[in-house]
């Protein structure tokens, strides 16, 4: 998915630059990158962080920035913010989220005369081709409007400009923007914008706005207006409760870390399994689990611990090679809390199951677990992300793989297997559980994760489960 972060300041601003973007590595593996706007004019840096963390990258680039504007981003698909030169002026851009029609885009731009600057592994920069398409409006807010219909996909952008930064939520606000505002007094006044609202805590920020659908602010030294009203249609990535989401974070004003307990809750409300003990697949299941302890009666234990400091998340990685490495190296387990009892695991979801078969799974058979009863906090992905690069297609899919074998290959109508009151259904589980190597395994169902959410189901995004 990615993160963004911008800074409006009537100080040095690279500090809290710095430290904003850290607070959006969760999002993102590949690429980190920061731009400020000072005295100096534009001023950018941007590195890999495939093999290191992103301070210990940028902990000497941002004690050289000068500036009162910057912009912050992680992102797995393309090295940004960029900085572009056009008929607005020179501006800075950072873009997250997925531009699935990017080579049509593309050559429609290169046969009006257009060229590209910055390529990816042979592939055009996605910040680069949204600078394009918004360079073709009247203005920036025009040009933003039409990039953003034009693009298939998602994508939230921030634009620098001498003037202030440009926010821009995407079109049907499927991924966050949220606004806030140091606390204090005029002297120190600021505004900062940022993927996750989290990062505003302890940089002494406060939320004033969460950014709606399509609409798009200009925040400056002195004040945020909104220069281009939000749509009346909103469709948020459910993924961002049930496991994207930093558990201090809220989106919409509803808090990560209290929907996922609500998912807990609901799990073990319709559960009649005998069990010693809830563990949650460390980090994004934690919260899951301990709802499902509190609602069922059961102990919290940790049968599996993280180490925190040298390992992020294992799906987000864009290879499988390194997402199994991680999910190999990163938990750790305690045989005296897993040897002969019966466990009940919660996990945000099952996507590809072969982390949680071979790295998780594996090693409470191995500690000497009883039974192993996996419970997970949304119902079985069927169908890949297309407006996120989190899955690409639907053979890596634990659900389609298992609905493949059921078939002998993929059919066309795939509806029985979305009512989890068939028999298809309860046939496809029962191949899950019987790969993924457990004693039991049951998934949320859908009305109760958007019950747990606390949207409107017409406000949420849920292609992941239902298609459409």
């Amino acid at each position: 998915m990615g993160g963004l972060f911008g800074i409006v300041s009537k100080e040095n601003c690279s500090r809290s630059l710095f430290y904003g973007t850290d607070y959006h590595s969760h999002l993102g593996t590949e690429n980190g990158g920061l731009a400020v706007f000072g005295e100096n004019g534009f001023f950018n840096s941007i590195h890999s962080i495939s093999q290191a963390q992103f301070k210990s990258r940028f902990v000497d680039d941002y004690k050289k920035m000068v500036g009162h504007m910057g912009l912050g981003a992680i992102d797995d698909d393309s090295p940004q913010p960029l900085i572009i030169r056009s008929k607005f002026g020179a501006f800075a851009i950072a873009a997250t989220g997925l531009i699935t029609n990017k080579e049509k885009l593309t050559n429609i731009l290169l046969a009006n005369g257009d060229s590209f600057n910055e390529m990816e592994a042979g592939g055009i920069n996605q910040a680069e081709l949204a600078g394009k398409l918004i360079c073709h409006g009247y203005d920036i807010v025009d040009g933003i409007t039409k990039m953003q219909d034009v693009i298939e996909g998602s994508l939230c952008v921030l634009i620098m400009t001498e003037r202030g930064i440009y926010a821009a939520r995407d079109r049907l606000g499927r991924f966050p923007l949220t606004l806030g505002e140091k606390i204090g007094g005029e002297e120190d006044k600021s505004f900062a914008v940022a993927t996750e609202a989290s990062t505003f805590n302890n940089l002494g920020y406060q939320t004033v706005k969460y950014l709606g659908p399509g609409e798009v602010v200009l925040i400056t030294p002195d004040k945020c207006e909104t220069v281009k009203p939000a749509g009346d249609e909103k469709k948020v990535c459910s993924f961002l409760w049930i496991y994207t989401g930093y558990p201090s974070s809220s989106y919409e004003g509803i808090g990560v870390e209290g929907a996922r307990e609500r998912c807990g809750r609901l799990l073990a409300r319709n559960d009649d399994v005998q069990a010693d003990l809830v563990a949650g697949v460390p980090d994004s299941g934690v919260g899951h689990a301990i709802g499902y302890a509190i609602e069922s009666g059961l102990p919290y234990r940790r049968p599996l611990v993280k180490y925190t400091p040298g390992y992020g998340r294992s799906y987000t990685p864009p290879s499988q090679e390194i997402r199994d490495l991680v999910a190999t190296m990163k938990l750790s387990a305690v045989r005296e809390i897993i040897e002969g009892r019966r466990m009940v695991v919660c996990e945000d979801s099952i996507v590809r199951g072969t982390q949680l078969k071979n790295f998780t799974i594996n090693k409470l058979w191995s500690g000497g677990a009883r039974e192993i009863h996996v419970r997970a906090a949304c119902p079985p992905l069927i169908f890949p992300c297309i407006y996120a690069t989190s899955t690409r297609s639907a053979s890596e899919l634990a659900a389609r793989r298992a609905i493949a074998e059921l078939e002998g290959g993929q059919p066309d109508d795939l509806r029985a297997y979305l009512d989890n009151q068939s028999e298809k259904y309860r046939q496809m589980v029962d191949v899950v559980r019987k790969d993924i190597n457990v004693t039991s395994l049951k998934y949320l169902n859908i009305e109760d994760m958007i019950k747990a959410i606390g949207l409107p189901e017409n406000d949420l995004c849920l292609y992941c489960w239902q298609g459409r």
